[in-house]
């Protein structure tokens, strides 16, 4: 696998996981996703789901077997999350490793090619996804409603030198938009 096959998302969602719908899951055939949760799911520093993520996580439940696997090692942190989800979870997953995600798949039940590994980060999300064959979603991070601007030096940093290496951030498939 070629560096730029390696960091190359499957999809370029704009804006965040939010955006992401069961016709969109449905149209590529996904029957579960991997989810990410630092800066994916919730703020870094926040410790339980927006009610808005509530009802995401609801809506997509209907069409896809959902689980979280983070990097982070808070099992408090972590864990609140997920208990506020009603979601399995894993934790220091250590992406782009691929141990929790296989743990992840495992649980599932589901060939690797029917699940999406859904993150905010090339060079931890997409890499592990797209190490395993699996259909990779890059997302916007979720902003923290009290950040005025925020920048995303390490997801800048990560999309230049993918870049370099030779993937385009112009996705494989058509860039969806949830407003369209």
């Amino acid at each position: 696998m070629t560096w730029n096959n390696i960091l190359q998302p499957d999809l370029i969602l704009e804006g965040s996981v939010l955006n992401l719908t069961p016709d969109t899951i449905q149209k590529y055939g996904l029957k579960g996703l991997v989810l990410d949760v630092d800066d994916t799911l919730v703020p870094i520093t926040v410790s339980a789901a927006s009610p808005e993520m509530k009802q995401w996580v609801e809506e997509i439940r209907a069409c896809a077997v959902l689980c979280l696997v983070s990097n982070n090692l808070s099992e408090s942190r972590i864990g609140s999350i997920a208990r506020s989800l009603n979601l399995p979870y894993y934790l220091g997953a250590a992406k782009p490793s691929r141990r929790k995600i296989r743990a992840a798949l495992e649980q599932m039940n589901l060939p690797v090619h029917q699940v999406g590994m859904v993150g905010d980060r090339l060079f931890t999300d997409v890499i592990a996804g797209n190490r395993l064959g699996m259909f990779t979603i890059l997302v916007e991070p979720i902003v923290h409603a009290d950040a005025v601007l925020r920048s995303h030096p390490i997801r800048n940093f990560e999309v230049w030198v993918s870049e370099i290496l030779g993937a385009s951030i112009a996705p494989k498939h058509t860039k969806i938009n949830k407003d369209l």
